[in-house]
């Protein structure tokens, strides 16, 4: 991806901030309804499709490797018209208006609307051989991946909703779930526990914690897992085709704590059927707000939504000309 640098003080009618599918679907939208939007990519251009390998439910594409859909997203934002600019915004200040914004480079800019689209990460154990194998049988997104574990054994680490979620919809694909956590009890919901315990496919290891993750060099891939007690730290491995890490997913809201009114977990809250926040002009799409779908497709519908509710916002307020 070609770096660009910002102009050094400017004024912007959109600037959109963050280029996964929301953002840069943003882009698209913003850039036909000729608002001029300027796109700083932020840290992780391109968002967590970058790291996904075979991607199979993008419409369009039975396949589609994640950072190739990356740059054609990009490409097809530049090409509408979007100013697509390789920065961090470090500051925010949504208590003026026009709002105003700082980027790592220095660049300093201000804003009539800001379209938020930053995304979140999914939360890892920070294990060496976790690292190696994600997108060659690690994954952190079952209904992502699950389609690839078809007849095949399964590990879940967690003991959340959203590790019970993640085993329970990998039964649709797994030949066997083994939900693995490091205590005697889960913390989900009571209605997904008792889901959990009645399925056949489904097995629990209590008091467990993921130590390594085993799997072949040539070609890369996860062929099992060593567990170790959490009781006496004895080590147990166990075969296994793919983990799934289902630990919890971090929104990447940093830039808006005190300014934005958050949900639990830190995520944006928006207005229901839409994308407005508590701060008039300022619109949240995709995974930074979005904790129950968290996908590709319903990011970049996201996207779309923050556009057309940013464009009515600035045209309400005399603003979308010039």
């Amino acid at each position: 991806m070609t770096a660009e640098a910002a102009p050094a003080r400017d004024h912007l009618r959109l600037l959109i901030i963050g280029s996964g599918p929301a953002g840069y679907t943003a882009a698209v939208y913003a850039a036909r309804a000729m608002l001029k939007p300027r796109l700083i990519q932020g840290m992780q251009p391109g968002g967590q499709l970058t790291i996904t390998t075979e991607v199979e439910n993008w419409p369009g594409d039975t396949e589609v490797q994640g950072p190739d859909l990356m740059v054609r997203m990009e490409a097809h934002a530049r090409a509408m018209g979007a100013e697509v600019v390789t920065d961090t915004v470090t500051r925010l200040d949504l208590s003026q208006r026009p709002f105003a914004v700082e980027c790592d480079s220095g660049a300093r800019m201000t804003a009539d609307a800001v379209i938020l689209a930053t995304g979140a990460q999914a939360r890892w154990l920070g294990l060496p051989s976790e690292a190696r194998f994600q997108g060659f049988g690690v994954s952190a997104c079952a209904t992502c991946d699950g389609f690839f574990y078809r007849g095949k054994e399964v590990l879940v680490i967690g003991g959340g909703n959203t590790a019970v979620e993640e085993a329970l919809f990998l039964t649709n694909f797994a030949s066997k779930v083994t939900l693995v956590h490091r205590r005697g009890s889960l913390r989900a919901e009571r209605i997904l526990q008792d889901r959990l315990f009645r399925h056949p496919k489904i097995e629990m290891l209590w008091n467990h914690e993921l130590a390594e993750i085993t799997g072949d060099e040539n070609p890369l891939g996860v062929t099992g897992a060593v567990l170790r007690s959490t009781i006496d730290g004895s080590l147990r491995p166990i075969p296994a085709d793919g983990v799934f890490i289902a630990i919890g997913h971090s929104p990447a809201s940093e830039l808006v704590k005190g300014q934005l009114d958050l949900r639990e977990g830190g995520y944006v809250r928006v207005e229901p059927g839409s994308t407005r926040t508590s701060v008039p002009g300022v619109f949240a799409a995709g995974d930074l707000t979005d904790d129950t779908y968290r996908q590709a497709v319903t990011s970049a519908g996201m996207g779309c939504m923050a556009a057309l509710d940013a464009e009515h916002w600035l045209a309400a307020q005399g603003l979308a000309e010039g």
